[in-house]
């Protein structure tokens, strides 16, 4: 099956009732438009996005496709992160990790809170913020939400 727009969420009302599968798409792949991929059921889905996707992304339990009996929708996976939380008595530092974020071209979200950040994870970037003062740093499990994104890089670029 091709999919080639988002039809909504697997929350609206007119999806209730019915059976959902789930495509996982990795967080790095959710702005490309052009995907082949096999369900969590087993069914063969290729997805043809238009150009809006490379702004918007697919982001998770976005519908692509729906009859009436299931919906297939989209699973952003958890993958290895970088929970970085910034000292109350260090704002500033805020402004540092963002750039050392930043240099490496690395994608930065939201976390709980004003003070906390979560970046994809890879071990010369865990290194570079563990030597911050006043941040905190820990490697995580994360299922990434494009909604909580500070940044518009979405590729991996590491120096």
């Amino acid at each position: 099956m091709i999919c080639d727009r988002i039809l909504g969420k697997v929350s609206d009302t007119q999806f209730a009732g019915l059976e959902i599968d789930y495509v996982d798409v990795e967080w790095h792949e959710a702005f490309s438009r052009l995907h082949r991929k096999i369900s969590q059921m087993g069914e063969d889905v290729g997805i043809r996005m238009g150009n809006e996707v490379l702004k918007r992304g697919l982001n998770q339990d976005d519908v692509l496709y729906a009859d009436a009996r299931k919906v297939i929708a989209v699973n952003i996976p958890e993958c290895e992160a970088i929970r970085a939380a910034v000292d109350k008595d260090h704002p500033g530092q805020i402004a540092r990790l963002c750039y050392e974020v930043g240099n490496t071209h690395t994608s930065m979200f939201r976390g709980e809170d004003a003070f906390t950040f979560y970046t994809p994870y890879h071990e010369a970037l865990l290194q570079k913020l563990d030597q911050l003062h006043g941040v905190t740093v820990e490697k995580v499990w994360k299922k990434f939400d494009f909604t909580q994104a500070l940044s518009s890089a979405i590729n991996n670029h590491h120096h």
